[in-house]
């Protein structure tokens, strides 16, 4: 009978000091944050290509919507007609130039002749004063067409800043993915109309989440930056825990959030701090809750 009883006794032993031992505590609380980024239209008009959907994973850089560039691709080909007409206008002006620059050769040198005439006293004061005049015509001429072609050259530049500006227009037409991540909330569809700033979808890379959790005041002495925490969440084969890694700590306190706990409730004044997971196997979701253990 007592060989009996001495087993009994001692689970019933372990079973009361088990009871008695209070649970462990987390160190901190809080929940994964939204960091998606809303993706929106440069330009207005028409959507005439859309390829988003919610859930669907796309890599940075990724061609996802094509606003119609109808009436950019117009003003294009009228500025590059005014370009060419500009580009008449300076051949013109440099034959021009061409022409009065070999009449002034052909002055110079008779310039030439008649002063060493008019000092020889083959040539009159009349004959001198007439060639200096045509030299000195000639050469306000060249000077002339010398600014015409520069005001040519200033509205071709003037053309040239257009196409750029409407190369820049058609080039916001095409919208571009920014991050890799999922598509969370998509806000339109192909086919409609969308202002500049209208935001298109939203998207976050959820292979990394951020956990935003609160510590009180003498929890800061055990933390630092890059340290490696120890992470609980609620999955479907009951708790699971994962490895985080502190990347920010608040530099102020703040008031405790109402769902926020912490390990000393009492305390009124907490620290925020981010901590980034993995998302293992993807069971970790925006908004989650999570206990955060710094041992």
């Amino acid at each position: 009978m007592k060989t009996i009883l001495k087993p009994l006794i001692l689970l019933l032993g372990i079973a009361l000091l088990n009871a008695c031992t209070p649970e462990e505590t987390p160190d901190a609380y809080g929940n994964f944050e939204d960091d998606a980024v809303v993706v929106s239209a440069e330009n207005a008009g028409k959507l005439v290509s859309y390829q988003v959907e919610e859930g669907k994973q796309l890599n940075k850089g990724a061609l996802v919507a094509i606003i119609d560039t109808t009436q950019f691709h117009l003003k294009k080909q009228v500025l590059l007609a005014g370009i060419q007409t500009i580009d008449s206008k300076a051949e013109n002006v440099e034959a021009q130039r061409s022409v009065l620059e070999e009449q002034l050769d052909l002055l110079k040198i008779n310039q030439k002749r008649i002063r060493k005439m008019y000092k020889d006293g083959a040539a009159t004061k009349k004959q001198l004063d007439d060639i200096n005049a045509q030299v000195s015509i000639t050469k306000q001429k060249i000077d002339n067409i010398s600014v015409q072609r520069n005001a040519v050259l200033a509205e071709k530049q003037s053309l040239v800043a257009q196409i750029s500006q409407t190369n820049d227009m058609i080039s916001k037409c095409l919208v571009r993915n920014p991050v890799k991540g999922t598509v969370l909330v998509n806000f339109v569809k192909a086919g409609e109309f969308v202002a500049p700033g209208k935001p298109l979808y939203t998207i976050q890379d959820v292979n990394e989440l951020t956990l935003k959790a609160y510590v009180s005041e003498t929890q800061l002495s055990q933390i630092k930056l890059n340290q490696k925490v120890s992470i609980e969440v609620d999955a479907l084969k009951g708790t699971q825990s994962l490895t985080g890694t502190i990347t920010w700590i608040s530099s102020q306190a703040e008031f405790t959030p109402k769902q926020i706990q912490t390990k000393e409730e009492r305390r009124n004044l907490v620290y925020a701090i981010k901590v980034k997971v993995a998302n293992k196997d993807g069971i970790l979701k925006i908004g989650m809750p999570a206990n955060l253990n710094l041992n």
